[in-house]
Order: structure tokens, then sequence, then C-alpha cells
């Protein structure tokens, strides 16, 4: 008797009793490869396909973190406008306050750029001078 390779042989049994029907089913090889080759095949599209669904959910995750990111800078930085205008608000009054207090100086008096590397002090009366003007600004 020759042996056919071209086909494989399951034997279904039904039940295990001894009358049972047992049932046999021949599949051509060509066609259990083909059809190996088929699953591989969905099987690879399947993992890439999970593949591409974890980048893009990584994506959207960063591209959350982003935009929550840019809500605090733009908090942010409406806060710091809002401390520079409140500094800003606070020189303008004391400068309307120095104007009103007697014996003070007008800026146009005064001469700005005193001091630093364009004016040395040379003397201990200009140092002196300069200090007490210094001081006079701090309060």
């Amino acid at each position: 008797m020759t042996r056919d390779d071209r086909f494989y042989a399951f034997v279904i049994a039904r039940t295990s009793r001894s009358r049972a029907r047992i049932r046999r089913v021949c599949v051509h090889k060509r066609w259990l490869k083909v059809s190996a080759l088929g699953l591989f095949a969905v099987m690879c599209g399947l993992a890439y396909g999970f593949y591409g669904l974890t980048q893009q959910a990584n994506h959207l995750r960063i591209e959350h973190e982003n935009q929550r990111l840019r809500a605090e800078n733009d908090k942010q930085r409406q806060e710091l406008q809002n401390l520079n205008n409140r500094v800003d608000a606070v020189e303008d009054t004391s400068r309307k306050l120095a104007a009103e207090v007697p014996g003070a100086q007008s800026d146009a008096q005064t001469d700005h750029g005193q001091g630093g590397p364009a004016r040395p002090v040379d003397s201990a009366a200009a140092l002196a001078a300069l200090e007490s003007k210094t001081a006079k600004l701090e309060r």
C-alpha cells in the first residue's frame, strides 16, 4: 500500500462510547499550508494594529499633557502680567506721593544716571551724598 502524503487525516469522535460515530476529515496539505500562512499574516496584521493603537494612545496622552501645560503657562503669564500691572501702579502712586510731599525734589531738577562707570565717585563727600540720595529713594 502506498502512502499518500498529499492529505492530512483528522479523526473526530464525538463521544467516548464504543458505538460512537467516528468521522474522518481529510485536508489537503497545500490548503493547510495556505491557511497557516494566512493565519500568520492575520496575526502579524493584528500585532501591527495593536502597536499602532498603543502609539496613537501615547501620542494622545502627550498631546493632552501639552495642552495642560500650555494652559498652565498662559495662566502663569496672566498672573505675571497682573503682578507687573500692580508694580506699575505702585510706582505711579509712589511718584505721585513723592511729588505731593513738601520739600521733595521734582524729577526735572534731579540729574538722572548719577554714579556708575560713567560718573565715578572719587571723594568721600560725593560718596556720602550718593548714599544719602540712595537712602532717600529707598524710603
